[in-house]
């Protein structure tokens, strides 16, 4: 019966080919739409690093004096390198990672490359672990490199291809501002979006290709990017800034394992605030924050909210097409009550009639998902187009892609179901003799 069914399906659609057209059009356009700015929201709220993500946290303190202080605010976003030293050697977490943007001026020894500033990443040991970055070669440098301010370097499989023509470059030299630096890993591709651990770069921008350790960076006065935050009146140097304890300008992350261990060093924090607070740095009471990954990018707004409004209108508008849809299916159904009351008056039951109407409104839906998919990807080609941040990261993936098909299926679905009750419901006695 099924087959059968089908067959008077599409022939049912063929009867109407403009009304049929209309309500594949009216189905595609509203999941184009909506998949479209689905599949942004989807991208730019992910989790960087599932699996791994309640496990790591964002500290925060406020070493900040007294003028202008309001009970209740938030913290500053970053710390100064005099807290971060102090929280690095404290060691009360699993791993401890402290970091910010830089940049430096590369100059290849390959013949045919010209030098050209490089997007850097000023970091201690843990990083790497951290973060579950994947190595192509080699690994991450270790903590006794950070404390001897070695110079040593871990470069992206991107910049590694271009120097050294993909090759094992571990033990190697890479020239940076002048400077030699020794390769001691080669990252594979990696791209975390959003980019949690540093947003003052860009919520969505790429992974640095090269990462050096953060003391040898200040050591050698390397240029830094990002936000500085300092107080007091202190006249500093802009090298003393950096080292100094009233300059915030450093991003800190830790990793903790269990919901015991995120208490115990949210406690340490609030105990390390009070302790600097004796010693006279910190004016203010203990002013903390620990939040999650997640938690973090949520507190920092990481996903527009021209977007979120823009799924939400979407999707309102695939109600509307719904609905025309519903009004279009009621019209075309109803004109053939006469077919209806043949088939009931030959013995046909109720059940029969529905379902036939329901195939109909689902081949409807089938078709309206291949428009609805193709409108999507011009959708996504168009995101991609736009000056923002995120653009390159608009693709249809297969979740999307299902995601795509179930909605326009549903919706046909939903769209048919009250068009295919009434058809099923015509009295045929009345229709027989009407006609």
């Amino acid at each position: 019966m099924f087959r059968y069914y089908a067959w008077l399906a599409v022939r049912g659609l063929k009867r109407n080919p403009g009304l049929t057209a209309l309500m594949v059009l009216a189905i595609g356009i509203g999941i184009g739409a909506s998949v479209t700015t689905l599949t942004v929201l989807q991208v730019l709220s992910g989790d960087p690093l599932p699996g791994k993500s309640d496990t790591l946290f964002y500290p925060q303190i406020d070493p900040q004096d007294s003028l202008g202080y309001q009970p209740g605010e938030e913290p500053p976003d970053v710390i100064s390198y005099l807290d971060a030293k102090n929280l690095l050697d404290a060691r009360r977490a699993d791993r401890q990672a402290v970091m910010t943007g830089g940049g430096a001026a590369v100059i290849p020894d390959k013949a045919g490359v010209d030098p050209y500033l490089l997007d850097l990443r000023y970091t201690s040991a843990d990083f790497f672990a951290m973060f579950e970055v994947p190595f192509l070669h080699g690994s991450g440098w270790t903590g006794a490199d950070d404390e001897a301010h070695a110079r040593v370097v871990v470069i992206s499989r991107r910049l590694n291809d271009k120097l050294f023509d993909g090759g094992n470059s571990v033990g190697r030299t890479l020239r940076l501002n002048n400077q030699d630096f020794r390769i001691v890993g080669v990252i594979d591709e990696w791209r975390p979006n959003p980019h949690f651990y540093d947003l003052n770069t860009g919520n969505y921008s790429d992974s640095e290709e090269a990462f050096i350790p953060l003391e040898t960076a200040i050591q050698l006065e390397m240029g830094r990017n990002g936000t500085m935050n300092c107080f007091g009146e202190e006249r500093l140097t802009p090298q003393q800034q950096l080292t100094s304890g009233s300059c915030m300008w450093l991003q800190y992350w830790v990793e903790l394992d269990s919901a015991e261990k995120h208490k115990d060093y949210l406690n340490f924090l609030t105990s390390y605030s009070e302790e600097q607070r004796r010693l006279g740095r910190f004016e203010r009471p203990a002013n903390v924050r620990l939040r999650s990954l997640m938690q973090w990018l949520d507190y920092q707004k990481v996903v527009p909210e021209d977007v979120r409004l823009q799924s939400w209108t979407a999707l309102g508008f695939l109600v509307v097409c719904i609905v025309n849809t519903v009004g279009l299916m009621l019209a075309k159904f109803l004109r053939r009550s006469n077919e209806v009351a043949v088939r009931r008056a030959l013995g046909a039951p109720r059940t029969s009639i529905f379902f036939q109407f329901l195939l109909e409104a689902g081949v409807v839906g089938a078709a309206g998902a291949l428009l609805g998919l193709v409108l999507s990807l011009a959708g996504l080609a168009a995101v991609r187009m736009q000056p923002v941040d995120y653009a390159e990261l608009a693709h249809l993936n297969g979740l999307m892609f299902c995601a795509a098909v179930l909605m326009a299926v549903i919706a046909s679905l939903v769209a048919g179901l009250l068009p295919a009750w009434q058809a099923c419901r015509v009295p045929p006695a009345l229709q027989l003799k009407s006609e």
